[in-house]
């Protein structure tokens, strides 16, 4: 789920999914607006810019691909391709964020394949700017726009950074999330400092970045979360309030989406439960409006299992502000 950036103040909202088509809703008028299928196969990510409402995303079949509602052409940017060329491994591109303001022409984009690309969108040629090999296969992807640092959740445990230097990318470092269990999602804390990281364990880790040389406004710390008696679920997607500094939801696999107070370590509200799983959340631009995708994501097998839906809802701001200290 992603909101597109529009000048004439109309709140759209576009999706993807599995079934490899990307829509558009207005959710102010509570209208469809677009639907087009990218012709790739199953949808694994999106991304979206502030500069100029084009969307991107990733498919199964390992293609980054542009569509501009505008025009409603669609083009192919780029290709991830098999580990090692024998086909063992699908080239999926399931992770994408797409730089802003200066670099607004520069898309990232990570794979089932263990590998991250840099692609400029305007080049005539899809070969990629910059490639490097990753620990594992992509799982989760975020950028910290002020510092044009990118970090991938990857299999094996393990966290990747890069940095955009001269128009490429740089890698930064490496190592193992403080999680016992396997990442679903990673999210950078508005100040760039500090990561927050889900797992299928039903927990978050936030993790600061000192070895980057960053110092944090929080120590490293875990805290369970979508969990029902002793049943442990999943913890899908982690996304900022854009108003609230510290502020973030996650979405689990119990059907709960949650706001806690990545500082103070305190859970703030919650929202009434949805049919099924949550598979992503987003936040409108000033953050009083929560886009949650309701969606079984298989953790249970093959099953039957409530319709996808995607639900649209206004938020107070005594929802989402921290309290005050007491």
């Amino acid at each position: 789920l992603k909101y597109v950036a529009r000048d004439d103040g109309k709140s759209i909202l576009a999706s993807t999914s599995w079934d490899g088509t990307l829509r558009l809703h207005d959710t102010t008028e509570k209208t469809h607006v677009a639907t087009k299928t990218m012709e790739c196969g199953p949808l694994l990510c999106l991304a979206s810019s502030d500069s100029d409402g084009v969307l991107y995303t990733g498919g199964m079949d390992g293609s980054v691909r542009s569509f501009d509602p505008a025009t409603s052409e669609s083009q192919v940017v780029g290709m991830h391709s098999s580990s090692s060329g024998d086909g063992a491994a699908t080239p999926a591109c399931s992770c994408l964020v797409r730089f802003q303001k200066d670099n607004s022409n520069l898309i990232a984009s990570a794979s089932w394949s263990k590998e991250i690309k840099l692609w400029d969108v305007r080049s005539p040629s899809s070969a990629s700017i910059s490639s490097f090999e990753i620990p594992g296969k992509a799982y989760g992807i975020d950028l910290d726009h002020n510092n044009n640092r990118i970090v991938v959740a990857t299999s094996g445990r393990k966290n990747a950074f890069f940095d955009l230097n001269g128009g490429k990318l740089e890698k930064k470092l490496e190592r193992d999330s403080t999680l016992k269990f396997q990442s679903r999602t990673v999210r950078f804390f508005p100040d760039g400092n500090t990561i927050a990281v889900g797992s299928v364990e039903g927990r978050v880790g936030v993790e600061p970045l000192e070895d980057l040389g960053l110092p944090s406004a929080v120590k490293k710390y875990a805290f369970k979360c979508h969990r029902v008696n002793d049943m442990v679920y999943p913890v899908n997607c982690i996304e900022f309030h854009p108003k609230f500094a510290g502020t973030f939801a996650t979405g689990g696999c119990d059907g709960t989406v949650v706001l806690w107070d990545g500082f103070k370590k305190k859970r703030l509200s919650s929202l009434p439960s949805f049919p099924t799983s949550i598979s992503a959340i987003a936040f409108n631009k000033d953050g009083s409006e929560i886009a949650v995708a309701s969606s079984y994501t298989f953790e249970d097998g093959d099953r039957e299992h409530p319709k996808d839906e995607i639900f649209v809802r206004k938020l107070l701001d005594s929802e989402c502000k921290p309290k005050p200290k007491s």
